[in-house]
């Protein structure tokens, strides 16, 4: 098995895997005999989504009919939003192509996070192929050991500077949320380029820690997890999972607000899909059902498992099927409660 982590050999890739008309033609085993599967990362390499795509990719070939082998590759710019342009737009839509972005893709298109008047936008989130996610994890706040801050709490009164890589992924959007809504005073430094390379401007002093998904800790970060180098400090969620029984959730600190409750209630739903994989639209059903069905029994597998156990990853996946119901659901949120997340992400000088 080859990786790569540049974005020309996704190009590449799209060449190689240009689809003959018989080839459409050709029956799930036939197709996939002896074919190359692209597994596209909309983040960079180091951080828990490269961790996870590599390990499922190791594995996948397997449980998929004419056992293909994967190569995967790293797309980060935009927080996911170029990849899946790309994905829809360019790459090859004959089924060898499967990106990993990260759940606020569902939300672009109606928050604009990325491109306020969404020409930044190419695609159609209710019409992407969606496969499946392997865990249901939330995002977390997170802080080195040296950092002041010690609980939730802290986060009112110290002054807590977190790295981030962009204002439209999770790294800047959660922590600006409990700035608004919880009464936190965090700082967000951006342009950090991977979670790696926040993590190494931790151990400098330069930030406090930053927002990521638990896997970053618990697997990427394994020897900061077990010397308890890190303190969780907030789950972005709406229930506490279960190897952060003592964190406090976002949701749950604001059941007295109405407004900020039903914010980041709505903000948590796509932590169900916290490592979502999807095919473009166009690719052929037969495809997309033969994909789905590897993924699910992928989540089966025993090998797959032991190795993911091994990297405490804590496997809970969620199906192709409810992940595009979970993407309506977002998708449809009325449009009062997508304008008050908008207003909110605004800097306040330009709120009306």
């Amino acid at each position: 098995m080859r990786f790569t982590t540049t974005v020309a050999a996704c190009a590449a890739a799209a060449s190689l895997a240009a689809a003959s008309p018989q080839a459409w033609a050709q029956s799930p085993p036939d197709f996939y005999k002896g074919k190359q599967i692209n597994l596209i990362v909309g983040a960079g390499a180091g951080g828990a989504y490269d961790l996870v795509s590599r390990t499922m990719a190791q594995h996948w070939g397997r449980t998929i009919p004419g056992n293909p082998t994967f190569i995967v590759s790293n797309m980060h710019i935009a927080s996911g939003l170029a990849m899946t342009n790309y994905m829809q737009n360019a790459a090859p839509k004959d089924g060898t192509v499967i990106g990993m972005g990260n759940a606020n893709i569902a939300l672009e298109p109606g928050l604009k996070m990325l491109s306020r008047d969404g020409g930044n936008v190419q695609f159609d989130a209710l019409k992407l192929n969606w496969i499946g996610s392997p865990m249901q994890l939330p995002q977390v706040i997170w802080v080195y050991h040296t950092a002041p801050a010690k609980s939730f709490a802290d986060l009112k009164t110290e002054k807590i500077v977190l790295g981030s890589m962009g204002v439209g992924g999770d790294n800047f959007v959660v922590p600006w949320l409990a700035n608004q809504l919880l009464g936190t005073k965090m700082e967000m430094v951006t342009g950090y380029k991977s979670q790696a390379e926040i993590f190494s401007a931790a151990e400098r002093g330069e930030v406090h820690g930053n927002t990521a998904v638990l896997p970053n800790l618990t697997s990427a970060k394994a020897d900061w997890w077990r010397d308890k180098k890190v303190r969780v400090l907030l789950q972005a969620s709406e229930k506490r999972i279960a190897l952060l029984p003592d964190v406090p959730t976002a949701v749950e600190l604001a059941a007295g607000n109405k407004d900020a409750h039903e914010v980041l209630r709505f903000w948590s739903l796509k932590y169900a899909m916290s490592y979502p994989l999807f095919m473009a639209a166009g690719v052929p059903a037969e495809r997309v059902k033969t994909i789905r069905d590897s993924f699910d029994a992928l989540m089966k597998d025993p090998v797959f498992l032991a190795d993911a156990k091994r990297l405490a990853f804590d496997i809970d996946p969620l199906a192709g099927e409810p992940m595009t119901k979970l993407v309506a659901d977002i998708v449809g949120a009325p449009k009062s409660l997508t304008d008050r997340v908008q207003q909110l992400m605004q800097p306040p000088s330009a709120r009306k």
